[in-house]
């Protein structure tokens, strides 16, 4: 009995990976610096979870043709994999023309040939951009994921003015803003909770 409750104390305690993807393949992304912020909250500030940076620059685009019977070439394949092994996603989207990036769509395309690597995954979205903050391109991504089985959280929402003073990033693109590393923490603790909950579940 001793021995089981030691196991089982050791799986509670394992960390909820999360898989993080941006969708602006630019070096100096603002979005890219909100998947950086977050990976440096979950070292620190907030418990319980693993962020790893999935880099999607690599994947060729969508075509059917790369699959030879029910196979992948080794970099849809090693993509695919990562998101099969992750607990969560956390999706740092820029908005393109009222929609998610060309980059965004196609990984999503990319993980959810079948079998669907997304599907029963609890997500969140982060978005930095003009106005609105992203807001268009999240909503965008949120009827996207219906089809894929993701579940998002639904609160906090996180959308950033990147050119609205006082400035939210150094010239490297880091996030600087103490209230958006606040709120950007807050989503994080959201979706680790929600994680748990759909793990419970299942």
């Amino acid at each position: 009995m001793a021995l089981a409750g030691t196991a089982g104390a050791a799986a509670a305690a394992a960390p909820v990976k999360v898989a993080a993807i941006c969708g602006s393949l630019r070096q100096g992304s603002f979005n890219r610096g909100l998947v950086r912020s977050a990976i440096e909250l979950s070292k620190g500030a907030v418990e319980g979870i693993q962020i790893e940076y999935i880099d999607i620059a690599p994947l060729p685009m969508l075509n059917t043709d790369l699959e030879k019977q029910g196979t992948f070439p080794p970099e849809i394949e090693a993509f695919r994999q990562k998101i099969r092994e992750a607990d969560s996603v956390l999706f740092a989207s820029p908005e393109y023309n009222f929609s998610v990036s060309p980059a965004m769509k196609n990984a999503l395309d990319w993980a959810s040939r079948p079998p669907n690597m997304w599907g029963g995954k609890a997500a969140a979205i982060v978005s930095a951009g003009g106005t609105l903050g992203g807001g268009r391109g999240q909503f965008h991504l949120r009827h996207i994921g219906v089809f894929l089985d993701l579940h998002f959280i639904n609160k906090p929402e996180f959308f950033l003015n990147a050119f609205q003073p006082p400035a939210k990033f150094n010239d490297d693109g880091d996030l600087i803003d103490e209230d958006a590393k606040n709120r950007l923490k807050q989503v994080l603790l959201s979706l680790k909770d929600f994680t748990l909950q759909l793990q419970a579940k299942s």
